[in-house]
């Protein structure tokens, strides 16, 4: 972001905050949506984040940390409405027809079995906490370092390090536990 926008938009200019909406729209919205795993809600989180984003922004006093705490923000609304909404049951992804299409017409095994893993992930990654999710897509999907994701979190690097590690062994336990009730599944069919 430009340090100058930032400024811009925390004196009040609204084209400036619209500018920093479109810039950084698409990058929140998937953190929610990888950390709520529901497109809706994803929407709602970024739609709260960004009133707060409006309301806080003159407070925010480096706007070279601008990012960063967009992350914070964006992070901490989708893990609050997840423990609010605690919805369970299956959730259903649909492609688009060009992917659909895509995996009928190629049907080779690399691609099914692709499809498969990427789906086993998912259920394993719905079975986690929010918290959990939130450190997994902060490293994984947005790429930031453990002195960053500590920084967003607002948390010592050593515990970003512990919350990372008892992350991903959850995650791994998830999809353990998956893979043997669908083995259990196969066994009693």
């Amino acid at each position: 972001m430009q340090r100058s926008i930032v400024e811009q938009a925390a004196a009040g200019d609204q084209r400036a905050f619209e500018s920093l909406v479109r810039q950084s729209a698409d990058r929140l919205f998937a953190i929610a949506y990888r950390i709520l795993r529901d497109h809706h809600g994803a929407e709602d989180a970024l739609q709260q984040t960004f009133v707060t984003i409006w309301d806080e922004l003159p407070r925010l006093r480096d706007p070279d940390r601008f990012e960063a705490w967009t992350y914070r923000l964006i992070v901490r609304t989708s893990i609050a409405q997840a423990k609010r909404e605690r919805r369970g049951g299956p959730v259903i992804q649909l492609l688009p027809d060009d992917q659909i299409s895509g995996i009928a017409t190629h049907g080779a095994p690399d691609n099914i079995e692709a499809v498969a893993d990427r789906d086993q992930v998912q259920r394993g990654f719905r079975r986690l906490k929010p918290d959990q999710r939130a450190i997994l897509v902060l490293q994984h999907y947005v790429g930031l370092s453990l002195a960053e994701i500590a920084d967003v979190l607002g948390i010592p690097v050593g515990t970003a390090g512990s919350r990372l590690h008892y992350a991903a062994r959850a995650l791994r336990a998830a999809i353990d536990a998956d893979d043997r009730a669908i083995d259990q599944e196969e066994r009693t069919a």
